[in-house]
């Protein structure tokens, strides 16, 4: 990868319900930089996407469950928003005042990424349904339309343990590798790497933050221009199973 990129915020305004998503983004690009260019890297707030796929629920439209209701109770929070944490939730595995901590397609976050910042008044977010998906989808869209490959990650915004604040995480990927595996390459010394994987989707999707913002700012996406990173037919983010992950194993033997 190169050592030098740019990194463009894309205002586009506040996205609605089934608004047209792609072309908002490619008149703000082109607004922004004068378009996409080959081998440019879109990153994209999760709220935006799932908002113009039409994921936004009615806090009113929501009957909590006895469970939602003794959860809400116990962690002081809404229990319409509570309901909405379960059904999008594998399971609970606790909370703290006003979050609960969910296991969601093999991953651990608050709420389970139902999220109120930037939901139209009296809603709440879910990601989006098939973030990966969601990806390929505005990648191809944007390749036909504009005649350039580009990476597309769809990012979310999460806490980390025992640090203060959040950054990026990429939760869909198409167009790009999420991990380059560093393994057998040699550090400062000579030695060889034997565990090290960089999370570059993560790093870019971080970066991408710094210009697009947690508040009012409306610049849900953000192009990286420079990076050389190959453009492919890649899709999804690399994960690993909790019995391998560091955080979790240590958690489960706190709970046995």
């Amino acid at each position: 990868m190169n050592t030098s990129f740019t990194v463009t915020g894309l205002p586009t305004g506040i996205i609605r319900p089934h608004d047209p998503f792609t072309d908002r983004i490619i008149a703000a690009a082109t607004a922004a930089c004068r378009g996409f260019a080959e081998g440019d890297i879109l990153i994209l707030a999760e709220t935006s996407v799932a908002t113009a796929e039409g994921n936004v629920v009615r806090l009113d439209s929501v009957t909590p469950s006895p469970r939602a209701q003794q959860l809400a109770e116990k962690y002081h929070m809404d229990p319409r928003t509570v309901e909405v944490v379960l059904a999008e939730s594998d399971s609970v595995v606790g909370g703290i005042p006003g979050f609960l901590l969910c296991m969601k397609h093999g991953t651990l976050l608050p709420n389970a990424g139902v999220d109120a910042s930037n939901a139209p008044p009296g809603c709440i977010v879910p990601l989006p349904k098939d973030p990966d998906a969601s990806a390929v989808r505005i990648r191809d869209e944007i390749a036909h339309r504009c005649h350039v490959r580009i990476g597309v990650i769809v990012a979310d915004s999460r806490t980390h343990a025992m640090r203060l604040g959040c950054s990026g995480v990429a939760i869909g990927c198409a167009g790009i590798t999420s991990v380059i595996d560093d393994r057998g390459r040699s550090d400062l010394f000579g030695r060889k790497l034997e565990v090290t994987k960089r999370a570059v989707a993560d790093n870019i999707a971080s970066a991408a933050e710094l210009v697009m913002g947690e508040a009012d700012e409306c610049t849900p996406a953000a192009i990286v221009r420079g990076l050389g990173m190959p453009i492919g037919d890649q899709v999804g983010v690399d994960t690993i199973d909790a019995d391998e992950c560091l955080f979790m194993g240590v958690f489960r033997k706190s709970q046995t």
